[in-house]
């Protein structure tokens, strides 16, 4: 009895694992918690992950920022432009309530950046917009709303950023949606 189909056999699985592995590796594998709050708002899974990529990366590795992967970090403040990065939800809830008491009220909040001054009714408390799910939830309605006024994901995720009409709101709102299609692309691959 020849080892010959044997050595085939083995062949072909060695190459098969060596393929998968690579295109495991090479893929971004998106957390569970994106697949269903997708699921329940109509969005396409790449893209919700991909809008919270382009809103609140950071390197992580081991759950400490600045090493490893980029991957979406749930207690991020921007204000006034200048991203900031807090290790846990009640050190971000105290700078939150820190910028209030200064009298800011345009804040983007948590994992999907969240604009205080537009959306604090659908945040509901500070607290409460800091939570990863319900931030994640409500900014997934958010880009569901915008799908539904355009029709067309591409200008809903630019609308997400700035649904504003006049000329410049429109090219911010393209370069955004053209800044997060490329996470959708690197996503896919």
């Amino acid at each position: 009895m020849s080892d010959r189909p044997m050595t085939n056999a083995v062949l072909v699985f060695v190459i098969l694992m060596l393929v998968t592995n690579i295109t495991l590796v090479k893929a971004e594998t998106i957390p569970s918690m994106y697949h269903k709050i997708a699921i329940e708002n109509n969005i396409p899974t790449a893209i919700l992950y991909a809008v919270a990529l382009a809103e609140s990366a950071t390197k992580i590795h081991s759950g400490k920022i600045n090493s490893g992967l980029y991957k979406p970090w749930p207690w991020t403040l921007n204000v006034a432009g200048i991203p900031r990065r807090y290790p846990t939800r009640k050190s971000a809830y105290k700078g939150l309530i820190y910028f209030f008491q200064q009298g800011v009220k345009s804040i983007d909040i948590g994992i999907m950046q969240i604009n205080w001054r537009y959306h604090h009714k659908k945040l509901g408390t500070p607290w409460q917009a800091l939570e990863p799910i319900h931030n994640t939830r409500t900014g997934a309605r958010i880009l569901n709303d915008q799908y539904k006024k355009t029709g067309e994901w591409k200008q809903a995720i630019g609308r997400y950023h700035s649904p504003g009409q006049k000329p410049m709101q429109k090219k911010r709102a393209l370069n955004y949606a053209n800044r997060v299609m490329k996470h959708i692309q690197r996503i896919r691959e």
